[in-house]
């Protein structure tokens, strides 16, 4: 099993900074992703919707023998990994925003998490700010939009410049030092994210930590793929080839081939 590869999945294309990620830390390992793009965004969905495509795709992942699964999106993590872990046993790492560290981090005690309204309004999140944001004022910001940017590649173009701001200002007019990036599409805004916020806020995105726990368990369990030679990345979408294809090159840093999902 450990040339086994590694499925990691998403929404849609955000993904791929947590696949980036898990490249730097894992170069030997063969990786697999999926973009869910036919079914993006995500986050205004019905939860049962989202648990069915994460079904959906797991049961494609198992099909190709994978040895682990990276849950490379917020929404997706705080609607169906409780449901995904009981059902599979497949070792999966999720993600989800990074509480804990900004409340650890801020100095004025308040913090702003951007992130899609599914994410915000699930059991989980709730959990994750009553465990790990005592002591600090969190600020929760719904961004709808800003993942169909990133979707057709729009980073830096007026009108995401303006969503961005749009969302910010509120945050950081109550005092945020501290900013969660709770959607994995937001990392590729990353420039447009801190011009709008200034060189005094922070910025927190957890792609890092997914891939480091994503390591760490390979590790222990034994699967960590042995030898030097680098290896690779397939990638499939549910949406269309044609229009998805040149937005992950881009994302991505280099040209991609991107199969249409069965």
């Amino acid at each position: 099993m450990a040339d086994a590869g590694v499925g990691v999945f998403d929404s849609g294309v955000g993904g791929l900074s947590v696949l980036r990620e898990v490249r730097t830390a894992l170069p030997a390992e063969h990786l697999l992703y999926v973009a869910d793009s036919g079914a993006a965004p995500y986050g205004e969905r019905p939860a049962q919707f989202i648990l069915e495509r994460a079904q959906a795709i797991v049961e494609f992942f198992l099909g190709q023998q994978i040895k682990a699964i990276v849950v490379a999106c917020n929404t997706a993590t705080a609607v169906a990994i409780q449901s995904l872990r009981s059902r599979y046993a497949v070792p999966m790492i999720a993600i989800e925003p990074a509480v804990k560290p900004a409340a650890a981090q801020s100095r004025s005690g308040v913090i702003g998490i951007l992130a899609t309204s599914q994410t915000l309004a699930s059991e989980n999140f709730s959990r994750l700010a009553e465990r790990h944001g005592q002591g600090v004022r969190i600020l929760a910001q719904a961004c709808p939009g800003l993942v169909e940017q990133v979707e057709k590649g729009d980073l830096h173009g007026a009108a995401t410049q303006a969503m961005v701001a749009a969302y910010l200002e509120p945050l950081l007019a109550q005092g945020a030092d501290t900013i969660v990036l709770g959607c994995t599409h937001y990392p590729f805004l990353l420039s447009v994210i801190r011009a709008a916020a200034g060189p005094d806020v922070a910025v927190i995105d957890p792609a890092h930590a997914v891939a480091r726990e994503l390591r760490r368990r390979l590790e222990s369990a034994g699967l960590l793929r042995a030898g030097d030679a680098p290896g690779t990345e397939r990638f499939w979408t549910s949406g269309a080839t044609l229009d998805v294809m040149p937005v992950m090159t881009k994302l991505w840093g280099c040209q991609v081939s991107v199969k249409r999902l069965p």
